[in-house]
């Protein structure tokens, strides 16, 4: 089981809630130190990200789906693969906003908003887009911008008040992420004075960083380029894409881009690039797609290589972010009238359309539309998950089921898949089913922060009958999803229960114990958590 994470990291997080809840006053940081090098230890870098991206999940402010995170951890973890620090820990993640802006913060953590995966025309476009962020991290650009900010606001303040702003900039109108806007407008300036010094160095770095991984180096250059055609003649800076204003782009650095990814390029020249797909080819596909079965091989639902399929997924996965991050009805809409036109009727978009009927209730409707994809490409792994999981939506989980079984067996590694059908299996109601599913997760659990994924582990312990995993499991996912005094109050309960075995009872006191200085701390703080918004004493 995964340990809770430390206690700086909670007490980064529960800064973050006291900063939706408008208490800045409270914020107490130690100091740490006048070197930009010293500001924070590569640990304390991990933890203030890691907590960052959980208080994001608390929020609602991230795309959790888990195919979704495997397609940009794979595209991202090939992109370090070929950086200049390929044992730099990263993690990338999709945030549930439709601004034009991706983000780096500290410990490697790296966001890309649904936005401005919509916007890309190619795979080679988002990865550049992600190259860029990479090379901010390899550089030591935040650290930088810390040290150069101390002035105006902690750092903590920075991290969240210009990470979590930056990616979430208009995530609804929920009273959490407006009172985290408030403080923006400082920050986002000072972290324009910092790119203009530092966003060409990200630009060469990433475009090497493109090259090296097999995407066009073109393709860096391109998209600014599309970016800075958006800018118009009296149009002001707060109107520009959030994009721009926290990355700004230039004619020079266009131009730039443009010559290193020539030079790259002619030294590159018998190095073949990694197909990818523009607009124009993209609305004219009609081949369903594939999935990543590890970072360097694309493979269809029974292990064979089909050509251009990172094209293909790249297509697939841009409809998955966009049905995943906006209001489904209108998108129903949207897909049924477009998909009358013959240029948008294609995989892609029947796709996302089966996904949007999915969330609304209609699954056999988007059964109809998934099985003459699946007929035209029956080994398409992503396909075939998205009609198992129609399948349940409309009551046939006898095939669902199937379907499930079989991908397992194909993929027994793919986290979505693994998700999906373990879902399927603690809900039959048989035992047996249940604790196969339980099995199948627990390995999971120790590299994994998502809290759906310890609600489906507790799900499948308490109906295979070990109702003391279930229950610390439940602990566990209320701590990640940002309730620790919740988390804690579940523990006490199980504490008390009079047939824990002598491992079980370790396990629960271990929880307690790591959890109980980080409590302390946040009620001498009086910093407010999700279940204990006014910051006081329980």
């Amino acid at each position: 089981m995964r340990p809770l994470l430390p206690r700086l990291a909670l007490i980064a997080a529960s800064t973050a809630a006291t900063l939706t809840a408008g208490a800045q006053d409270n914020i107490r940081l130690p100091d740490l130190g006048s070197s930009a090098n010293a500001l924070i230890s590569p640990r304390e870098a991990d933890q203030y990200g890691a907590m960052m991206l959980s208080q994001m999940h608390a929020l609602d402010l991230t795309v959790d789906d888990a195919l979704l995170d495997q397609y940009i951890n794979d595209l991202g973890f090939r992109l370090v693969a070929a950086s200049e620090r390929p044992k730099d820990h990263f993690t990338f993640f999709i945030v549930k906003d439709n601004q034009i802006n991706a983000f780096a913060a500290p410990g490697g953590y790296i966001g890309v908003n649904a936005g401005l995966i919509d916007i890309t025309s190619s795979e080679s476009e988002l990865a550049g887009v992600i190259a860029h962020e990479i090379g901010h991290i390899n550089q030591n650009h935040l650290y930088r911008a810390f040290e150069a900010s101390k002035k105006d606001a902690p750092l903590l303040a920075l991290v969240l008040l210009g990470a979590i702003a930056a990616g979430a900039g208009g995530a609804g109108a929920d009273a959490a992420p407006a009172v985290l806007l408030g403080g923006q407008g400082l920050l986002a300036q000072r972290q324009i004075n910092f790119t203009r010094k530092d966003e060409i160095e990200a630009d060469r770095v990433g475009i090497q960083t493109l090259a090296n991984a097999g995407f066009d180096p073109d393709a860096m250059a391109a998209f600014f380029g599309r970016m800075q055609d958006t800018l118009r003649v009296g149009q002001g800076q707060e109107s520009l894409p959030a994009f721009l204003q926290t990355h700004p782009v230039t004619l020079d650095r266009i131009s730039d881009a443009k010559a290193r990814a020539g030079a790259l390029k002619q030294r590159m020249a018998n190095r073949p690039v990694q197909p990818t797909l523009d607009k124009a080819t993209w609305e004219k596909n009609t081949a369903p797609v594939l999935f990543v079965k590890d970072p360097t091989t694309l493979v269809s639902a029974t292990g064979k290589v089909q050509a251009n399929s990172a094209a293909d997924t790249y297509a697939l996965m841009r409809e998955r972010v966009r049905v995943l991050s906006n209001d489904d009805h209108p998108l129903l809409t949207y897909y049924a009238t477009n998909l009358k036109r013959r240029d948008f009727d294609n995989a892609a978009n029947r796709y996302g359309y089966a996904l949007a009927l999915i969330r609304t209730d209609q699954a056999t409707q988007a059964v109809d539309q998934l099985k003459p994809l699946l007929a035209s490409q029956p080994d398409s792994l992503v396909l075939r998950l998205a009609l198992a999981d129609a399948y349940m939506g409309a009551g046939r989980s006898g095939d669902a089921m199937a379907i499930y079984k079989e991908l397992h067996a194909n993929s027994p590694r793919n986290r979505a898949v693994l998700l999906g059908y373990a879902k399927a299996l603690a809900g039959t109601g048989r035992t047996e089913d249940a604790r196969q599913a339980a099995n199948m997760l627990r390995p999971l659990l120790d590299d994994s922060s998502d809290p759906d994924f310890y609600r489906t582990y507790a799900l499948a312990s308490e109906r295979s009958g070990d109702t003391v995993r279930s229950a610390e499991a439940y602990a566990d996912a209320a701590y990640l999803a940002g309730r620790p005094f919740d988390a804690m109050e579940q523990l006490k309960r199980l504490l008390k229960r009079n047939d824990l075995d002598y491992y079980q009872r370790s396990r629960i006191q271990a929880r307690i114990a790591d959890l109980t200085p980080l409590l302390l701390e946040l009620r001498k703080k009086r910093v407010a958590t999700d279940d204990n918004p006014d910051g006081r004493s329980q």
